[in-house]
């Protein structure tokens, strides 16, 4: 059977119940992220589970039977944190195909350690531009998604929840249209695409939120509506993309109602590239900032 190979030219297919792991040396307490190429061999239920010990991050599935780039493999990555000096990696295949030729197809493994952001007197969102996040592949011209139900204390993307049903896109300048910087995101599936952060205010407190949003320039066109939401407060910025990498600032004002408030931003519509209707696509979010108004007097 013949396979496409998403990197060179081997990879490992992992059949039913099959796994393979390595250990790797590791600084305990530290956050890291493990970006890999999968794809499923055949058209049905596969998933590539994900596991590290010790860590004090819980396995995850990664279900590999959606295809978010339709014409190659998906590059994925998960986050975990150390909790020894070494730790083994483990990618397995939990499910028992019917066909002895399935099972996902593993390639391309990578691990990085992640910084701890920080907010600033400037800013008190972490991580405000996603320049912190796992390492892209070398010439993969497909983005890193980010699985679903990621908390902040161990998501691929420092300080920020992937709290949706879907993937989110970590996409680079080199190969996307980044509004600023060299890293943001794309929300690749509607209402299921969606990220958060929590941040520290104070009671009744006056707050400025701005971000910016464009498209990746990868031929995803169309009308396109972020929806970002702040304690009570609900924001909807339309956004026209002829697929040209053009973007637009959005800004507005919230009163905090606790000690900590939530920020989410998703994408309203579904989106796919008009270069083959297929391949899920979305609205890139960056440079997001949250200020303290001034208090009257």
């Amino acid at each position: 059977m013949f396979f496409a190979v998403p990197h060179g030219v081997h990879a490992l297919r992992l059949g039913s119940r099959a796994s393979a792991s390595q250990n790797v040396t590791v600084r305990p307490g530290a956050l890291y992220a493990l970006t890999f190429a999968a794809t499923r061999t055949c058209a049905q239920d596969e998933s590539l589970r994900v596991a590290v010990s010790p860590s004090l991050s819980a396995p995850a599935d990664i279900a590999v039977r959606t295809l978010y780039s339709g014409a190659s493999a998906d590059t994925w990555a998960w986050g975990f944190r150390a909790s020894s000096p070494v730790a083994q990696v483990t990618f397995s295949n939990p499910g028992v195909q019917e066909d002895p030729s399935c099972g996902p197809l593993l390639d391309a493994v990578t691990i990085k350690e992640l910084p701890t952001p920080y907010p600033t007197k400037d800013n008190l969102i972490k991580n405000d531009g996603f320049e912190m996040g796992p390492q892209v592949l070398k010439n993969s011209t497909v983005g890193v998604l980010l699985p679903p139900k990621q908390k902040d204390a161990t998501s691929p993307l420092p300080g920020w929840i992937i709290e949706s049903l879907k993937a989110v896109r970590f996409i680079d300048a080199a190969h996307f249209s980044v509004p600023v910087g060299q890293y943001a995101v794309e929300l690749v599936a509607g209402r299921e695409s969606a990220i958060a952060q929590v941040i520290r205010t104070v009671p009744n407190r006056s707050y400025n939120l701005s971000f910016v949003v464009g498209d990746a320039k990868n031929g995803c066109h169309g009308s396109m509506l972020v929806e970002a939401f702040a304690g009570n407060v609900t924001q909807k910025v339309p956004f026209e993309s002829a697929g040209k990498g053009a973007f637009k600032a959005a800004s507005f004002k919230f009163v905090a109602s606790g000690v900590r408030t939530r920020l989410t931003f998703y994408s309203s519509y579904y989106h796919t590239k008009a270069t083959d209707g297929v391949s899920l696509c979305g609205p890139v979010l960056d440079q997001v900032k949250v200020v303290p108004l001034p208090v009257k007097a």
